[in-house]
C-alpha cells in the first residue's frame, strides 16, 4: 500500500514557477514508477511527467517539455514537479500516481497506476 500527499500548489502569475511535492508512505518507493497527471476545468485528466523506478529515465507532455522538470528522491519517499514559465493553459488539479514497477513506456496510461494522491490545485493568472 501506498498513500500519496501532494503540496505547493497555489496562484501564480503567468511566467511564474511552482514546485509540487508528493510525498510517499509505504515500503519500497524506489520500485513505483511515479508520475503526474492534470485535470483542468472541464478537461479530461492528462499526462504532464513520469519518472521511472529503474534508472534516471523520464518522460514529458510535449506541452510542458522544456519547461517542467520531474525529479525524484528515493532517500525522502518523495517526487517533485518544478514548473517554470507557467501559462494560463497549466491551470489544473495536478495528481501525483504510483504504480509498481511502472514500465516509462507505459508512464503515459493513467488507468496503470493504482496508488493516486488528493491533487493539488494550480492555478496560472494572466
Amino acid at each position: 500500500q501506498v498513500q500519496l500527499v501532494e503540496s505547493g500548489g497555489g496562484l501564480v502569475q503567468a511566467g511564474g514557477s511552482l514546485r509540487l511535492s508528493c510525498a510517499a508512505s509505504g515500503r519500497a518507493f524506489s520500485h513505483y514508477g511515479m508520475a503526474w497527471f492534470r485535470q483542468g476545468p472541464g478537461k479530461d485528466r492528462e499526462f504532464v511527467a513520469a519518472a521511472s523506478w529503474i534508472d534516471s529515465g523520464t518522460d514529458y507532455a510535449d506541452s510542458v517539455k522544456g519547461r517542467f522538470t520531474i525529479s525524484r528522491d528515493n532517500a525522502e519517499n518523495t517526487v517533485y514537479l518544478q514548473m517554470n514559465n507557467l501559462k494560463p493553459e497549466d491551470t489544473a488539479v495536478y495528481y501525483c500516481a504510483a504504480e509498481w514497477r511502472q514500465s516509462i513506456v507505459r508512464a503515459r496510461i493513467w488507468n496503470d497506476y493504482e496508488y493516486w494522491g488528493q491533487g493539488t490545485q494550480v492555478t496560472v493568472s494572466s
